[in-house]
């Protein structure tokens, strides 16, 4: 029978690297917050570029894509979903915005996992939304060949609602002890519900949902300014070897969650020295005008109007930029969409 226990996390026998890992991020958190206190308008256009990046990559880990354009219309609902694609896409919009909004008033639970995964999964049709599986799942690989084999055996259908329970309570029983570190604890609650795998569909998009919860529950909440999924989807390989390891054995309590520990702080770090380089960019006065037009539209995933650039960037006149994006359109850099009020730009 799978046991959750997390009481290993307060044992001290964890890599000692881990600890200089955890003390970066907290460092790293400190100034975040200091200046997110300081620079509000800054902050708060990162986060509308966060959301987008967000949808738009953790949707793109599960092969679930359109175009940057539609990403970006559909997540600000200046359009009606039109495919099945888009139809995932805006359930995850939805749900990552009832996060962001309501996450102190969320209680993790198995009625707020059903709830999620059945809002997520509202524009599909699905009649699984917001059920736990009714029948056998299996993780596939294929091979260069194209031959498919099984790769992990997540619980069984019928052991999956006993062991959602467990697993929720291991981890308040394990949150309530002021020694574990949330940090090490949330990737341990991550990995068994993914290797649980209670959906039919959506297990991958529902742990990174769940992720940002937790984490922003526990006071982190970098995933607001910069993409936790875009994080990971830009060192995919590295996130599903950590994930294949420390599955190994799972069903016989025998895996080693470290991998996975390792590869989440990682994660994490990553995003927070992501976001100390955009406000540097943003903000800094050693950098010209010109350089910091350029990182904030070639860095942005989405088209971006004269008018945003201008919110970013308070100190730089609409004349400065119009000029800097004259310059880029003539090098070859960026194309404009759209035309008159509605133009934007974005890289070739």
């Amino acid at each position: 029978m799978k046991k959750f226990d997390y009481s290993f996390l307060d044992d001290g026998l964890l890599p000692a690297h881990f600890v200089n890992m955890v003390g970066a991020i907290y460092s790293l958190k400190a100034i975040a917050n200091m200046r997110k206190n300081e620079y509000t308008r800054i902050f708060t256009e990162l986060e509308k570029i966060a959301i987008v990046q967000s949808v738009k990559s953790s949707n793109a880990i599960e092969g679930i894509i359109t175009s940057d354009e539609r990403v970006n219309e559909i997540v600000n609902k200046n359009s009606k979903p039109l495919n099945h694609n888009e139809n995932e896409i805006a359930g995850y919009r939805d749900s990552l915005n009832e996060i962001h909004q309501h996450y102190e008033d969320i209680e993790l639970n198995e009625n707020t996992i059903l709830r999620l995964h059945e809002m997520m999964m509202s524009y599909t049709g699905s009649e699984d939304a917001g059920k736990y599986k009714l029948n056998e799942n299996y993780i596939i690989e294929e091979d260069k060949n194209g031959n498919k084999k099984i790769r992990f055996k997540p619980l069984s259908a019928k052991e999956t609602p006993k062991a959602m329970e467990q697993l929720i309570l291991a981890y308040h029983d394990a949150n309530n002890n002021f020694n574990i570190n949330q940090l090490l604890l949330i990737p341990c609650f991550i990995l068994d519900f993914l290797c649980i795998h209670p959906f039919r569909d959506g297990n991958g998009r529902m742990s990174r949902l769940l992720t940002l919860l937790l984490l922003y529950k526990n006071g982190f909440d970098i995933g607001k300014y910069i993409s936790f999924e875009e994080q990971i989807n830009n060192s995919k390989g590295n996130y599903y070897e950590a994930l294949r390891l420390s599955s190994i054995d799972w069903s016989e309590n025998k895996h080693s969650y470290i991998p996975f520990i390792e590869n989440f702080l990682s994660t994490i770090y990553m995003c927070y020295k992501e976001l100390d380089k955009r406000f540097s960019v943003v903000n800094s006065n050693k950098i010209t005008k010109k350089a910091r037009i350029e990182a904030i539209v070639l860095n942005n995933l989405t088209p971006i109007s004269k008018a945003e650039i201008c919110k970013i960037l308070p100190d730089v006149s609409i004349t400065t930029v119009e000029a800097v994006l004259g310059s880029m359109i003539k090098e070859g850099l960026v194309r404009i969409i759209g035309s008159g009020k509605n133009t934007k730009y974005m890289k070739k």
